[in-house]
């Protein structure tokens, strides 16, 4: 434990604390000490108690104040978490969805290019059986003549 001398309206108190938090100790002090004085100055001498109990009720309201800001902030920060989530989610179904849609269209224009391959290959042989047989009909017309 260390100890350390605080001044305090115009009076000196050694108090002790945590090795290391010596500073942090002083400023804390310090914070307390200016806002009596201000409000010592404000009010005027009306008692220490009074006046100490006044300051302990600032600095309450001020940390009650901070307090609330930081619990809106978390819950503000907790509904932007909830909305990102829900944006992810969307994103990757959309994603998904996309990816899904392009196989389909990958496997029509797969099954159309068969279709178009095996549409090609009859013409082939419509055109072959026409090509034989007007060659046929040529020969036995040539033979008859």
């Amino acid at each position: 434990m260390a100890n350390i001398n605080i001044k305090f309206n115009r009076k000196d108190f050694l108090l002790s604390c945590d090795d290391g938090q010596e500073e942090h100790l002083e400023e804390l002090a310090n914070h307390l000490s200016n806002k009596f004085d201000k409000l010592k100055s404000d009010l005027g001498n009306i008692g220490e108690n009074k006046l100490l109990l006044i300051t302990s009720i600032k600095i309450m309201d001020e940390y009650f104040e901070t307090k609330k800001k930081v619990d809106i902030n978390k819950r503000d920060i907790k509904n932007i978490t909830e909305k990102f989530k829900e944006l992810k989610s969307l994103a990757y179904n959309y994603k998904d969805d996309k990816e899904n849609e392009a196989k389909k269209l990958s496997d029509s224009i797969s099954k159309l290019e068969n279709e178009i391959q095996s549409l090609k290959d009859e013409y082939d042989k419509i055109i072959s059986n026409t090509t034989k047989q007007i060659e046929e009909f040529v020969q036995k017309t040539n033979l008859e003549n």
